[in-house]
């Protein structure tokens, strides 16, 4: 089942990329206003409110008031369910970032001198000239990159992220689709029981992350608990001076989705008050 995530700067025609992959493969493009709805539906935020901080446009005071930690979450999970469901290609959102390391994922981002994505900017938006382009370009660049940054660490442009970097300037749309839908053929980039059981572990790490600061809060990450996923099974280790916690933290990572089971290595450590 092929898996696509695309990043695209403004004005490459990633937009027509993504739909002509969608056109050649039978593959569902996913927008940014359903993951919004989606994450907005789980954190219950304002769609418009998950709009501005995803996209970087929320001012530090929104940004303060939310916990944006919660929403990088949310987003991150949303994303791996996503990919789960297989024929799908995902644009931005840190998809590719996230599903970098998938093997049948694959990665691509579409990027173009600033000359182009001017041009390409002014003519669909109906600006009045290049310099109001470039502002416009200038705009969301600084965003979305603020975005990466706060939301992975990540520098986006950085092209070892990606299995594939197009540059929209000297290659066609169609030949664009021509390239990523013969990587979806490859060998490298088949679905295998391997590379299913990688994307699922990884979703269930993310269900159980969430599930835990949603139990916890911060005190999850105080009591030094950490959490690993393999075929299914979780690892629970670190260290905590609440014993109940402990069994409280066990048996909410039982429920959680897709778990086959729980194994606690976590160490209970006496409290010892200061002198």
């Amino acid at each position: 089942m092929a898996v696509i995530a695309l990043t695209r700067e403004m004005g490459t025609r990633g937009s027509e990329v993504a739909q002509g992959l969608a056109e050649r493969l039978g593959l569902t493009v996913i927008h940014q206003e359903l993951v919004e709805n989606d994450v907005a539906q789980r954190t219950g935020l304002d769609r418009n409110d998950v709009h501005r901080l995803l996209e970087g446009e929320a001012s530090l005071w929104e940004r303060w008031m939310v916990d944006s930690r919660r929403i990088v979450q949310t987003t991150a999970l949303e994303v791996l369910e996503l990919a789960l469901r297989g024929h799908i290609v995902i644009r931005g959102w840190g998809a590719a970032y996230l599903l970098r390391d998938i093997p049948h994922v694959v990665c691509v981002r579409t990027c173009a001198p600033m000359s182009y994505r001017e041009r390409v900017v002014m003519e669909r938006r109906g600006l009045p000239d290049l310099g109001a382009a470039r502002r416009e370009i200038e705009r969301h660049d600084f965003a979305h990159n603020g975005t990466m940054e706060q939301m992975f660490g990540i520098d986006w442009s950085d092209p070892t992220l990606y299995s594939l970097v197009l540059n929209t300037a000297r290659v066609p749309v169609s030949a664009c689709v021509d390239q990523i839908a013969r990587m979806t053929e490859l060998p490298t980039f088949q679905e295998t029981e391997h590379s299913r059981a990688a994307l699922l572990d990884r979703t269930i790490l993310a269900r159980a992350q969430q599930a835990m600061d949603q139990r916890f809060g911060s005190r999850s990450l105080q009591n030094g608990f950490e959490i690993s996923v393999f075929s299914g099974k979780v690892l629970l280790t670190g260290g905590s001076t609440d014993e109940h916690m402990i069994v409280e933290a066990i048996r909410l990572l039982q429920s959680v989705d897709g778990v086959q089971g729980v194994e606690s290595k976590v160490h209970h450590v006496a409290f010892v008050p200061p002198a």
